[in-house]
């Protein structure tokens, strides 16, 4: 069983890194797509997309420092929460439709996630 302060440790790299998605999302919708190449690589220069970029690199910090100790295969599938966190805060976020499907797919996931992080 991975520890308390460990798994926390994790699902904040995960919350961390479905954060920094939309940010991306976020720094996409402000691109300046069709205006020539200045300003187009001006902006990606924004406040969204730095503010993305620092919490990646938070996040991969975090991430190798939890890898101290932890078999790579019992942390690894915690990065699969970024899946089910993207879609939840898009959907909060951008109002983005979410159905059964994806309740269920969901369900099944953290299913897994549970049976994998608790074997031995």
């Amino acid at each position: 069983m991975i520890g308390t302060w460990r798994t926390l440790g994790l699902l904040t790299v995960a919350f961390i890194l479905a954060s920094g998605q939309m940010l991306f999302k976020i720094a996409a919708d402000r691109l300046a797509v069709g205006q020539g190449p200045v300003p187009l690589a001006l902006s990606f220069v924004t406040p969204p997309m730095l503010a993305a970029l620092v919490l990646y690199g938070i996040a991969t910090v975090l991430w190798v420092y939890l890898l101290h100790g932890l078999p790579l295969s019992r942390a690894y599938p915690f990065i699969g929460l970024v899946f089910a966190f993207v879609p939840l805060m898009s959907w909060i976020v951008f109002r983005d439709a979410l159905g059964g499907r994806y309740a269920l797919g969901l369900g099944l996931m953290l299913t897994g996630l549970y049976l994998v992080s608790s074997s031995r």
